[in-house]
């Protein structure tokens, strides 16, 4: 699958990098050969926009899709998958095994599990490989920069990854997109632009953040145009904490 599948996106939706990584990741998982496992890993730094990419892909590709949350215990994490599924959750965990699986195997959908790095909790993360087993479907972990390695101690699930996948910093042309998605009627020079990436350390979350400022000094300035002079002044949020102040 080539990235031309950018053309399928909806209004409102950039076709950013870490959108299309993942939309390739899950076909190719996918579609691959029936003797080949079915788990994958797509990794990156917060803010990267992994999240975003999960979104949308769950709608493009109709996989299930949970985000988990540190709170989670094993039957959270089932009702959700299952919640998810429109499926009513049965009493015990394996029962709740039986029936995702089941799910996974007769629709052939993908099963996108966000912040997985809390799969490592309670050792939740040998259910999600025995719902491989079982269904034999595609599962994609989404996690942080060191999930993988995370991943690699386990041997039995490590060797039921086909792929993995790194998230990619923002690049000019991804700020340019989501200037013209965030900034709406603010023409913003080109070297602003590159200013607003730097400062965002390649972040897509906190490029649409300075955006956001850009969009707000020029409607309480009445201006359709920001230049470097206007971005000297507005002082772009970097995610950087603040120095302590003074005092007693």
């Amino acid at each position: 699958m080539k990235h031309d599948r950018a053309g399928s996106f909806t209004p409102g939706v950039a076709p950013l990098r870490n959108v299309m990584l993942l939309n390739e990741l899950i076909h190719r998982v996918n579609d691959r050969d029936p003797d080949l496992p079915g788990m994958a890993c797509f990794y990156g730094p917060s803010g990267y926009g992994k999240t975003t990419a999960a979104t949308w892909n769950a709608n493009e590709t109709s996989a299930y899709w949970v985000e988990m949350r540190e709170s989670w215990t094993r039957k959270t994490l089932f009702r959700s998958i299952l919640a998810n599924m429109g499926i009513e959750p049965r009493r015990t965990i394996p029962e709740m095994s039986s029936q995702i699986s089941r799910q996974l195997a007769v629709t052939g959908r993908p099963l996108l599990i966000d912040e997985a790095d809390y799969l490592m909790k309670n050792k939740m993360i040998e259910l999600v490989r025995e719902l491989f087993e079982d269904s034999k479907g595609t599962i994609i972990l989404i996690g942080e920069e060191r999930l993988p390695q995370n991943l690699a101690r386990l041997e039995r699930t490590h060797n039921r990854m086909l792929d993995w996948v790194a998230a990619e910093p923002a690049d000019l042309r991804e700020v340019q997109m989501l200037a013209q998605m965030k900034c709406s009627g603010v023409e913003i020079d080109e070297d602003v632009l590159g200013e607003v990436l730097r400062a965002a350390n390649g972040r897509a979350r906190r490029i649409v953040v300075i955006l956001g400022q850009i969009r707000e000094d020029a409607a309480l300035r009445g201006k359709d145009r920001c230049t470097m002079a206007d971005a000297n002044r507005i002082r772009f949020y970097t995610g950087d904490a603040p120095a302590p102040r003074g005092g007693r």
